[in-house]
């Protein structure tokens, strides 16, 4: 909970500064008009704390707008009525849920989009490796098989507010080898809540902060089952969200979005797989 109210905080001197007073002279007398700042397209008066302006070393993350955490799609501190044990990552790629299982019977329930790659995982696997705002580069299957989309980013794309895997990225690994499945950030808001064309398990790039604060490596995470699903979150949890068709952006449009002192701007991102499972 510390990262949260740390977070909160920075997001409240952040937006001391984000309104503009103006003065307008009425017929009859002055009139002050506080005219509100728009942030990221969002009115610095919606803007939710836990997704607010986030600086993050040398990068700031823009505030996620509300129609992206309406509802279930945010993160949430709820009664864990699952099956594992504290201190266990849980997976639901049905419902769209990542669960952080803690010793008191609580956990932190975190909105996830799943890509093909992430709709393929099972079993167990284990947080090997952490990673603060790391790059992407394709794989040469990526390369083979589809030239015309991968071929522009031969040379990858530094970690920062322009790569595909957003601000934290945990490596899974079984039997002490990479599985090259990851939980990782994104800039695609839109995605959250929902399956994409590709990628592994995808985070609002607040909540993936959050959540790499809070588990150590060593983790153990599990994949739940539909089945599981549901059972524990209700048949129409355990199909929540649609298939989205990709989207892709150029190199040039890609590095544009990102170089600046927010993140990228919704909408397409290349594919945000590292390494594809099975590359050969």
């Amino acid at each position: 909970m510390f990262f949260q109210s740390r977070a909160a905080t920075r997001f409240a001197r952040s937006a001391a500064f984000l309104l503009i007073l103006g003065t307008l002279a009425a017929c009859g007398g002055g009139a002050v008009v506080v005219e509100e700042e728009i942030i990221n397209g969002v009115p610095v008066s919606q803007i939710d704390p836990d997704y607010g302006i986030l600086p993050d070393g040398e990068y700031t993350l823009p505030p996620v707008p509300p129609e992206y955490i309406a509802g279930v799609n945010r993160r949430m501190l709820l009664p864990y009525t699952g099956d594992e044990q504290p201190g266990t990552i849980e997976v639901d790629p049905h419902a769209k849920f990542l669960y952080w299982i803690m010793e008191d019977g609580m956990a932190w329930r975190y909105p996830i989009a799943v890509g093909r790659q992430g709709l393929s995982m099972r079993g167990t696997s284990i947080i090997r490796r952490k990673a603060e705002w790391p790059g992407w580069m394709p794989t040469a299957n990526m390369l083979r098989r589809e030239p015309e989309i991968y071929e522009p980013f031969r040379g990858g794309v530094p970690g920062g507010l322009a790569s595909p895997l957003g601000s934290r990225a945990l490596y899974l690994y079984r039997g002490g080898r990479d599985t090259f499945y990851r939980i990782h950030g994104t800039n695609d808001l839109s995605s959250i809540g929902n399956s994409g064309s590709a990628g592994c398990i995808r985070m609002f790039n607040h909540d993936v902060i959050d959540l790499y604060e809070r588990v150590p490596l060593e983790t153990r995470v599990v994949v739940r089952t539909y089945e599981d699903s549901v059972r524990i979150e209700g048949e129409e949890l355990a199909n929540r969200g649609v298939e989205l068709p990709p989207f892709y952006v150029s190199p040039e449009e890609l590095l544009h979005n990102g170089s600046g002192g927010v993140a990228a701007d919704q909408g397409g991102i290349i594919p945000d797989d590292t390494v594809e499972l099975f590359d050969s």
